[in-house]
């Protein structure tokens, strides 16, 4: 994604059964949504920078949260050193697992799939049945999915891994509310929101950042690292740091270590 500069996934081809010619088209097509590109990458770069510091620290378990079609599992530069859960929906996963097939891409015995259906059972329940012990020390990726939950969802999630006896770290993201964004980027933003409705994934939640540091604090977590769109530039880009606009999306780091 974006030539490598940023993050780069040598599995995502196989798995997404894509070439690079097709993908260098859409992209090619959809320039619009180049930032949206980007900020997929350093989401990901962030969460592994994040979890590999956090393996020097004893860190032992991955829990892979609406895992998707992610990749860690199979490629990732700690992957040995950890025992890892992918989460998600029974359905999704099985439909992954036929795509790991498909493309020839291993799963590591290292790897435990834990599928929940959180209209049935909640995620303490699912994990614990997967055999992830909340007495050792975690780390909890969780990428672009909080957009599409409820409040009372979000919070529940984040509670739950705030009061692991074990500590835990998380990584997720969250967006600015709308009317704060310049001009231009609020109507990317509608369009985008029209079009993801229309297919049944609606965006349900949005945060001030001083709102979202407070309510990490509230729930447990003793360290918060919130990077918005210009600390992420500085930090990854910082030739065009100057230039972006201070609100948009967000990447966090939230921890609490006993």
């Amino acid at each position: 994604m974006e030539q490598g500069r940023i993050f780069e996934d040598p599995l995502a081809l196989r798995i997404l059964h894509e070439d690079a010619a097709g993908i260098a088209r859409q992209a090619e097509e959809r320039a619009s949504d180049r930032r949206m590109r980007i900020f997929i990458a350093v989401r990901t770069r962030f969460a592994e920078d994040s979890l590999a510091a956090a393996c020097e620290r004893g860190v032992c378990q991955l829990v892979v949260l609406g895992a998707g079609l992610d990749t860690y599992a199979y490629r990732g530069a700690m992957r040995d050193r950890l025992q890892i859960w992918e989460v998600d929906h029974p359905a999704t996963q099985a439909w992954k697992r036929q795509r790991l097939a498909d493309a020839g891409i291993g799963v590591p015995s290292n790897l435990t799939f834990a599928a929940v259906d959180f209209e049935r059972e909640t995620l303490a329940d699912g994990l614990a049945a997967a055999g992830c012990d909340p007495h050792v020390q975690s780390f909890f990726t969780w990428l672009g999915v909080v957009p599409y939950l409820t409040e009372e969802a979000i919070g529940s999630t984040l509670a739950f891994i705030a009061n692991l006896p074990g500590g835990a770290q998380v990584v997720f993201d969250y967006a600015d509310p709308p009317e704060s964004l310049p001009a231009e980027m609020r109507a990317a933003h509608e369009r985008r929101a029209a079009h993801l409705a229309a297919a049944g994934e609606a965006f349900r939640s949005y945060f001030d950042a001083d709102a979202m540091r407070q309510k990490l604090m509230d729930l447990g977590f003793h360290e918060v690292e919130d990077l918005g769109t210009r600390q992420i530039a500085e930090r990854y880009f910082p030739s065009r740091a100057a230039s972006l606009p201070e609100k948009g999306g967000h990447v966090v780091r939230a921890s609490h270590m006993s």
